[in-house]
């Protein structure tokens, strides 16, 4: 089989390697559930090579991005849920939908995207959507207001979504100052937790420390990914520094004290 820049040869490739007897054993087993964790992942990549600027690694990782999809496609086909086209004609469908002021007729395109028209049509697809989640459930309670959020993003990701869905009801502190309150608060709590020597309560303490300065970001208009990421971007290349200057002294990571790594730590701080 050769490769192709038709998609239809990639559905080819994973319907061969998904076939029972014939096919690749690992592709075969897989489920749904085993392979979410490379979808995230890969995703991850895509963006990893977009911070780098690396386009030969982005075409890459676009590719096994695209392999995910194809391999869940598959999946739902051999269930008979839905087959790879049917993800393409949903998609279509949505940014058609979506986008009036360019796809629609002449009165849609000439008065441009109102005022509110991406809020509404966003509701009237959730609403569809609940519509037909409960045809396919239709005991299941209604789902709840954070419902919305995915429980398989990243933590930090997730607690700034849960706050920003809590805050379009008014749950919310109107300013930094009394988040900043509540974080001293969750610092006393987890000190108190840390002396009880009970380390479910430390780790449930610790857990509300991290969402509440999730909240503090949220207030100060600081995105806590990008900020976290930042922050390990900073700490990596000072941690850099403290082993160069050890290796240009014939000394290892290893060999080397706290105190002279602490003393390396902060000439690095001292750099631009």
């Amino acid at each position: 089989m050769q490769p192709s820049t038709d998609i239809a040869r990639l559905l080819e490739i994973m319907a061969a390697l998904r076939t029972p007897g014939t096919g690749c054993p690992w592709d075969v087993e897989q489920d749904f559930a085993s392979i979410a964790p490379y979808t995230i992942e890969e995703a991850y990549e895509v963006a990893d090579a977009i911070e780098r600027g690396d386009m030969d690694d982005l075409r890459e990782e676009l590719g096994d991005l695209l392999l995910q999809v194809v391999f869940h496609a598959r999946m739902a086909e051999e269930k008979q849920h839905f087959a790879f086209g049917d993800v393409v004609q949903a998609i279509t469908a949505k940014m058609i939908r979506r986008h009036p002021h360019v796809f629609g007729d002449a009165a849609a395109r000439g008065k441009g995207m109102a005022k509110g028209m991406w809020d509404k049509i966003k509701a009237d697809e959730k609403a569809e959507r609940q519509a037909r989640r409960a045809a396919h459930q239709p005991t299941a309670e209604k789902p709840a207001h954070l419902d919305e959020v995915p429980r398989a993003l990243p933590a930090l990701m997730r607690a700034l979504k849960l706050q920003q869905r809590a805050a379009r009801v008014g749950f919310d502190w109107g300013e930094a100052g009394p988040v900043l309150d509540k974080i001293e608060e969750e610092i006393g709590e987890l000190r108190q937790a840390i002396t009880s020597g009970d380390d479910a309560h430390v780790a449930e303490e610790y857990g509300d420390l991290l969402f509440a300065l999730a909240n503090l970001g949220r207030h100060l208009g600081h995105d806590p990914e990008a900020s976290l990421a930042a922050a390990n971007d900073k700490f990596r290349k000072r941690f850099g520094h403290v082993e160069r200057a050890l290796n240009a002294a014939g000394r290892s990571l290893e060999e080397a004290s706290l105190a002279d790594m602490e003393a390396l730590w902060q000439q690095a701080k001292s750099l631009k």
